[in-house]
């Protein structure tokens, strides 16, 4: 079942990204060792009483603008640029959003701009089933005291409901938000099973995902265009590859997060990360002509993240002049650029021409396969032995990690289960040498391995 999506909506510095990353606090915590995987979040997920949901941060609306020689200058709260700005945003939100969050300040009081987020609120709320959707609750942040929780009646003046007065940077008052919150959510019915393999084709704006999409489907089903960003939501679209059932995702490109536009475009990134979470297999798809940047290994970290399989797409090679050796360089240098998926198949072509896209599906059916491959347990603890007896793991004041047996405990991704005198003694370099002893086994192409170290009881 997709996860509700709670967005954050409100006017500069009323605490918006401290209630975030409260939210979200554990979550983000999180350390990962392995390089090449410590990214920018867009948002993040929570849970309250065993109910999980996305969290969004959409950013203060500023309302300043940046002039030549990039001075700031001020907008009025009523001027056009400014209400557009809010209405941009809250729109978006609303639109996306199962519950919204409008963040205010209990130490400023009610002011104008305000008035204006909750007047665009209203606008966009449509009715289901007789009710307002989606839910906004109103927030009155910085009730540090008791006086300013008293205080926060002058905001049923907004005329969005009950306020809840919190302090995010404390922490008091968000149990009985999130208690509010979680109670918004609808129940999810029962939804029918869907067999097919689900595809995203991800990648930086303009490295020619719609134009995959439209050769695989062999029809103008998505609009291409030289303009980055035309494509604004994910488009699920279905097809039949022999008796095999194939949902294309085609998403909106992924940017570096300090080059998002605030408004539709940072939504759309939102989409693309969420598409990558519904698929199996992701098509991460590389400019030739500019080569793997920074940002191609910075979107196929967020596929590693969510531990989906991958296949990398070198797309317009008909436009890159050719030696003997060009695509042998160019998949070297792919290999050390995301030297941490180093099990990611690389295939070469141009959606423009039609050249080796027939190549696609078939790869994308094969990773998916090996994604679904278990081993037994028999043959991992016969690999696992191997590898200690030829490779020991180092010792770390004076013990040394001993793996006594271990399980395959779930495929999709393929995830094992290692019993150790001590997980604490298990380091990713160790880790990620048990992980080259089974793929020298059993490839799992393009696929994830996940390992996890147990205490024997």
């Amino acid at each position: 079942m997709p996860r509700p999506v709670v967005v954050l909506v409100g006017r500069p510095n009323v605490g918006k990204s401290t209630l975030f990353n409260r939210l979200a606090e554990e979550r983000l915590s999180v350390v990962d060792e392995t390089p090449g995987t410590t990214r920018d979040r867009l948002f993040a997920e929570a849970q309250w009483n065993g109910i999980p949901f996305d969290i969004v941060d959409t950013g203060g609306i500023d309302p300043t603008q940046t002039g030549p020689g990039h001075t700031q200058q001020p907008l009025s709260i009523g001027s056009a640029d400014f209400i557009k700005q809010i209405r941009e945003q809250a729109e978006i939100a609303i639109r996306e959003a199962d519950a919204v969050l409008f963040i205010t300040d209990g130490d400023s009081g009610v002011t104008p701009a305000d008035h204006e987020v909750a007047q665009i609120l209203r606008r966009n709320q449509h009715e289901q089933d007789g009710q307002p959707w989606p839910p906004i609750l109103l927030v009155v942040n910085k009730s540090d005291n008791e006086m300013r929780r008293t205080q926060a009646y002058q905001f049923y003046e907004l005329g969005m409901g009950e306020p809840y007065p919190i302090s995010a940077f404390h922490g008091t008052g968000t149990g009985d938000l999130l208690d509010a919150l979680v109670a918004t959510f609808k129940e999810q019915g029962e939804e029918t099973e869907d067999e097919s393999v689900k595809i995203a084709i991800v990648g930086k704006p303009n490295v020619g995902k719609s134009s995959l999409l439209n050769q695989l489907l062999g029809e103008e089903r998505a609009i291409v265009s030289d303009i980055p960003g035309t494509t604004r939501d994910a488009i699920d679209t279905h097809l039949d590859f022999g008796e095999i059932p194939i949902t294309l995702i085609d998403t909106a490109g992924i940017r570096r997060r300090g080059r998002i536009e605030p408004g539709v475009e940072k939504y759309s990134v939102l989409r693309s990360l969420r598409a990558i979470e519904r698929a199996s297999v992701a098509l991460l798809m590389v400019d030739a002509t500019t080569g793997l940047t920074a940002q191609d290994a910075h979107i196929a970290g967020f596929i590693l993240d969510a531990k989906k399989s991958t296949i990398v797409i070198v797309n317009k090679w008909d436009a890159i002049q050719k030696e003997s050796h060009t695509m042998d360089d160019f998949t070297q240098h792919v290999r050390q650029d995301l030297n941490f998926m180093s099990y990611v198949p690389v295939l070469f072509i141009s959606a423009k021409t039609g050249q080796r896209v027939e190549q696609v599906l078939p790869m994308t059916l094969r990773v998916h396969e090996e994604r679904l491959v278990r081993l037994s347990t028999s043959e991992l603890n016969k690999i696992i032995q191997e590898a200690q007896d030829r490779h020991p793991a180092p010792s770390h004041v004076g013990r040394q990690l001993r793996i006594y047996y271990g399980t395959q405990v779930r495929s999709d991704p393929p995830t094992f289960l290692l019993y150790a005198n001590d997980p604490k003694l298990a380091h990713f370099t160790y880790l990620r040498f048990l992980e080259n002893q089974i793929r020298e086994t059993y490839n799992f192409l393009g696929t994830p391995i996940h390992i996890v170290i147990r205490a024997r009881r």
